[in-house]
């Protein structure tokens, strides 16, 4: 699923052409930290379908994430963050199996961590035109 229908899943009410590059990708985070809250909440009563759907949309999303990177333009920085991404993938699976809330809180901190070097440099990318 590529990161527009990532987007749609995200928040059916907003139209793509209400935003920008920068704020989808910030939707996108915003949609998978909030699905791995929900998740650890179905974990804490025992809802583990409930769980699941939440936990492969997050996966989902990351990947949607994934998909924006531009490893040639990006280099170092996006190959990294690729790697994370892959990481916290292959972290939200196990989390899914096993049931494990501390790993979901791994994720949230690495997830939450990006997403405010995101916020961060928003200005930057207006004032230089890059959106």
């Amino acid at each position: 699923m590529n990161a527009l229908h990532q987007y749609q899943a995200v928040n059916t009410q907003t139209s793509v052409v209400d935003v920008d590059r920068h704020q989808l990708i910030q939707l996108l985070f915003d949609g998978a930290i909030e699905r791995i809250n929900m998740a650890k909440a179905r974990i804490n009563v025992k809802d583990f379908e409930g769980k699941n759907r939440l936990i492969n949309k997050s996966i989902e999303i990351v990947s949607g994430l994934r998909s924006f990177l531009d490893i040639e333009k990006g280099q170092d920085l996006a190959q990294n963050l690729f790697d994370l991404y892959v990481y916290c993938e292959h972290k939200l699976f196990q989390a899914n199996v096993k049931n494990d809330i501390t790993i979901l809180d791994e994720v949230l901190g690495h997830l939450k961590k990006i997403q405010e070097g995101w916020v961060g440099i928003r200005k930057e990318v207006i004032e230089k035109g890059l959106i």
